[in-house]
């Protein structure tokens, strides 16, 4: 059966389908008149750059959002509960979703955690037995060859993402959604998991797997729906889809625009890796940052971009290579000398590893050198506050006082009190992950603002971002991380947003 024959039967048995859906949050069309299906047995993948609409889309499908127009069918039913009894309906119909934060207990076993909130019981005492033969038939039926009484500490990261869809397979399920299963594991093991999805589809169950390893997605799926600004673009086949297409799909019309950036990036370099290797994700990567450059790192979740960064902040140690500051080997894992030669570092997690949300701004940002507002070994109250001041002003920072609680501040304002920190340390180089995430477009453009300005004034500035859109507007260079290594360099004011995205997704 060809490829195209087999698309139309799959289409012709729907498991599952929204049409005409919209949804909007307060400022924005989150989806716009959407309608997709996907049917028995079918792998679709899913694609769309962040805040396409993905998400949204998966949240009408498993019954945690009711659109605000339109249907959502499971199994030729319609989804007509609202709140939780929604997402009830929905499970019941057969929906079942593994995200990409996984949500296995460690300290517990194989078999508890796929029986987790739901252990079988007989007379109020757990059946081990029963619970154990059963969980030992659901994972080999994913090649999961692993003893049920052992514990989710002892897995290899894939062990762990294969028993997380073993979990959602118990109860016969009609549609299973996954999210980037595949982002934190290396190619081997990426392995594992597509056999499995392979598994799944054979037994009649409809597939969502949302991904953008275009690799991955060819051996699995039997097509790939594309989205964009909230809207079902396309669906093609992928095994005959050029990626350069797939990637003016997902971009459209606004792709291609290069800023006209003041490069003051000077002769001298401040930085230079020399083959670092970090097992799993990194094996070979060299590069230079010159006084003065914001360069950017692009690549896929799961490239190894959070992992080359903190192994040049020495948060991480690395299995070989070096590191030079000013032409000196730095001894790898030393965090605090890196910081004492003037390196600074912002976490992608801003709400888990950046901020403390009950302390004040003022904490926040002085906490990379308390000495300098204290007198006599004692915190100053008026030195702490002029100090905060000042990095408010500088940043634009909007709050009401220098001592508001962090935590109440907009996810804009908040990252700028994390970069702020290491402004008010006078850092010179700084490793900054994702530093735009999850904050609106003014925030966005005040932030590049902010960049610009530290490059300026002669700071270097690395800029690690998945929206591969932002890195032309803020970036004098931008290097592409895949298989472990850097692969292309683009150079303003000459970075292609179709380029550079295909770079990324190439070989992937």
């Amino acid at each position: 059966m060809t490829q195209t024959s087999r698309t139309a039967e799959l289409a012709s048995h729907p498991i599952a389908s929204i049409a005409g859906c919209t949804r909007q949050y307060p400022g924005v069309l989150a989806l716009d008149n959407a309608s997709f299906s996907v049917a028995a047995g079918e792998v679709r993948a899913l694609l769309g750059k962040n805040g396409a609409g993905k998400s949204t889309l998966i949240r009408l499908l498993t019954g945690a959002e009711i659109p605000d127009s339109g249907t959502v069918m499971i199994d030729g039913e319609e989804l007509r509960h609202s709140g939780s009894s929604r997402a009830q309906d929905a499970f019941e119909k057969g929906v079942r979703v593994v995200y990409q934060e996984l949500s296995l207990v460690p300290g517990m076993t194989l078999a508890e955690n796929l029986f987790l909130g739901r252990w079988p019981r007989k007379g109020g005492v757990i059946q081990y037995a029963d619970m154990e033969a059963e969980a030992s038939a659901a994972m080999r039926r994913l090649g999961l060859n692993r003893a049920p009484n052992a514990l989710v500490a002892s897995l290899s990261p894939a062990e762990r993402q294969l028993l997380e869809i073993a979990r959602v397979l118990l109860g016969r399920p009609k549609l299973v959604i996954l999210d980037e299963p595949t982002s934190s594991l290396a190619a081997a093991e990426a392995e594992k998991v597509m056999a499995a999805v392979t598994r799944i589809a054979s037994e009649g169950i409809a597939v969502i797997y949302v991904s953008h390893r275009m690799n991955e997605i060819r051996q699995i799926a039997h097509s790939a729906t594309i989205m964009r600004d909230g809207r079902i673009i396309d669906t093609v086949d992928v095994k005959g889809a050029d990626t350069r297409e797939i990637v003016r799909l997902m971009l459209g019309a606004e792709a291609s625009k290069a800023a006209a950036l003041d490069n003051r990036s000077q002769e001298k370099t401040v930085l230079e890796v020399r083959d670092i290797a970090l097992a799993p994700k990194l094996t070979s990567v060299s590069f230079q940052l010159k006084a003065g450059e914001v360069l950017g790192i692009a690549g896929l979740l799961g490239s190894g971009r959070t992992e080359l960064l903190q192994a040049i902040m020495g948060v991480r140690s690395y299995d070989h290579g070096q590191v030079l500051v000013d032409g000196q080997a730095a001894q790898p894992g030393r965090y605090k000398r890196m910081i004492a030669m003037g390196f600074a570092y912002t976490p992608e997690s801003r709400k888990e590893e950046g901020i403390v949300p009950l302390l004040g701004v003022d904490e926040n940002t002085l906490s990379t050198n308390f000495a300098g507002v204290s007198k006599y070994g004692t915190l100053s109250t008026k030195m702490m506050a002029d100090a905060t001041r000042k990095v408010i002003q500088r940043l634009h920072i909007k709050t009401a006082q220098t001592d508001t609680p962090i935590g109440t501040l907009s996810g804009g304002n908040q990252q700028k009190v994390v970069i702020g920190r290491w402004v008010y340390a006078n850092s010179r180089v700084l490793l900054l992950d994702e530093p735009t995430r999850g904050v609106d477009v003014e925030a966005k453009a005040q932030i590049y603002a902010i960049i610009r300005q530290l490059a300026a004034e002669g700071r270097s500035v690395i800029f690690v971002s998945s929206e591969i859109e932002e890195l032309p507007l803020v970036c004098d260079r931008v290097l592409v991380l895949r298989d472990g290594t850097l692969k292309e360099e683009f150079k303003s004011p000459k970075i292609d947003q179709d380029a550079l995205m295909a770079a990324c997704i190439a070989g992937h």
